[in-house]
């Protein structure tokens, strides 16, 4: 639930010319689109299986106890995002960006495939369905972080924010279609489908990033893994610094990662709550499931293509957008309808690919480029380590108090974040309209060197 508006270049560099194609980044640059075409598959698999598999233990396999088994599944998955973040940023500052998406999303299609194997040939245990889920959390929270540091080397600084916007839309994109796959190929072919559907794309997206050839770009390779310097370039790069340091650098956008970090405990449990909410207030099958997901992940998706175009400031579009994300929230909690249950997840949706485009896209102009790999993944780390506690928390409060209370639960515990969030804008460190204060602060961290 993060994104940022691209505040402008440092005083020093000169602002790059924009593109006069009006053709989407996608078809300008075949080698990001193949690479974003395997992200929507990676991403889509993921989710398709973890809705699937919520889905299957509310329905068939949790008995009494389906909020804390469906909460502890969700809580696995996100596990490995938060675990292995040092791991993640070692793997990509030292190995080409190509290598690391194809292995990982290899690595996730054989995963599945032998899951998906397992479970045509006898009932799959809990334990199995979980331990898959820690496997392709894994090779996912290794895609996701490098796709995002390699975008400088896969397209013209010009287009970062187009890209940005491409490459969190993929996460609408992944909910639209894989929340709206998992439940229904659940309800038709139960688990082994799901699987095998999730191992097929994983393996196409890894086909993908094979075969597609990185740019060339100043001070990396075809595949975007750093060059061995030339001394006519003048002196070496300042060697990569601690996340701490890098972040005692960035004060704003230190305050900007904890209040997405709390938001999320709240926001990301509608992934508990909406299922739930399903076969116990609306009584519902998997289509309902799946028209909920849906139009979260379009919603998400609109947010993420309209919300960079927005006037204003980065962090009061973010207040706006937690206010009213907050409200779409509430409304299942006092009106108990399909519909409105529907609009209102649209909503909040739209709300996140806001907030989202908005701020990544400032993350990317703010942190200098030799610092990128270990702060995109450990960003990733951070807000994902809310995920756990939210699915947990709210997976165990899902069997002790009604969905309507927890939709309620929910839409309160916004409240807070988005004053905290006005608050950090009130902070002289904040970036204006213009980016001046943005720009200052890449000056004063890389020297007024170029990103």
């Amino acid at each position: 639930m993060t994104a940022p508006i691209l505040p402008g270049a440092p005083s020093s560099t000169p602002l790059p010319k924009r593109s006069a194609s009006r053709l989407p980044v996608i078809l300008r640059n075949p080698a990001f689109g193949a690479v974003w075409v395997a992200q929507v598959l990676t991403q889509a698999s993921a989710r398709m299986f973890q809705v699937g598999i919520v889905w299957w233990l509310i329905q068939w396999s949790a008995g009494s106890e389906r909020g804390l088994a469906s909460g502890a599944f969700l809580a696995v998955s996100t596990l490995p995002a938060v675990a292995l973040a040092p791991v993640v940023a070692g793997v990509i500052a030292r190995h080409p960006y190509r290598t690391v998406m194809a292995a990982a999303a290899a690595g996730a299609g054989l995963v599945a495939a032998a899951t998906a194997t397992w479970a045509y040939a006898t009932p799959l245990p809990m334990g199995l369905a979980y331990g898959a889920a820690l496997l392709l959390a894994g090779c996912q929270a290794l895609f996701d972080p490098c796709l995002t540091t390699s975008l400088p080397v896969l397209v013209d600084d010009a287009d970062i924010e187009a890209a940005t916007g491409f490459e969190l839309a993929t996460q609408s994109l992944a909910g639209l279609a894989g929340g709206l796959l998992g439940p229904l190929v659940i309800d038709a072919w139960q688990l082994p489908g799901v699987v095998a559907g999730c191992a097929g794309a994983y393996l196409l997206a890894a086909v993908l990033i094979a075969v597609t050839r990185f740019p060339a770009a100043p001070a990396t390779g075809d595949t975007g893994a750093p060059a061995a310097p030339d001394p006519a370039d003048g002196p070496p790069a300042a060697p990569r610094r601690t996340l701490r340091r890098i972040l005692a650098d960035l004060p704003f956008i230190r305050r900007v990662l904890l209040c997405f970090a709390a938001a999320n405990v709240v926001t990301t449990a509608v992934f508990v709550v909406m299922p739930m909410y399903t076969a116990l207030v609306l009584h519902q099958d998997g289509s309902t499931v799946a028209l909920l997901e849906a139009a979260l992940g379009a919603g998400t998706l609109a947010g993420s293509f309209t919300g960079g175009r927005l006037p204003g400031r980065p962090v009061t579009t973010g207040t706006v957008c937690l206010g009213l994300m907050a409200a779409a929230l509430a409304v299942p909690g006092f009106v108990t309808d399909r519909a409105a249950y529907a609009a209102a997840m649209a909503v909040a949706g739209w709300c996140v690919g806001t907030i989202g485009v908005r701020f990544v896209a400032l993350f990317q102009r703010m942190v200098p480029t030799a610092d990128k790999p270990g702060f995109f993944a450990v960003m990733q780390s951070l807000l994902g380590a809310t995920f756990p506690v939210a699915s947990l928390l709210f997976g165990a409060l899902g069997d002790q108090i009604s969905p309507h209370t927890l939709c309620l639960v929910q839409a309160a515990g916004l409240v807070p974040v988005a004053i905290a969030l006005w608050w950090t804008g009130t902070r002289g460190d904040a970036p204006g309209d213009t980016g001046t204060a943005a720009e200052d602060t890449i000056t004063a961290t890389t020297g007024g060197g170029a990103r």
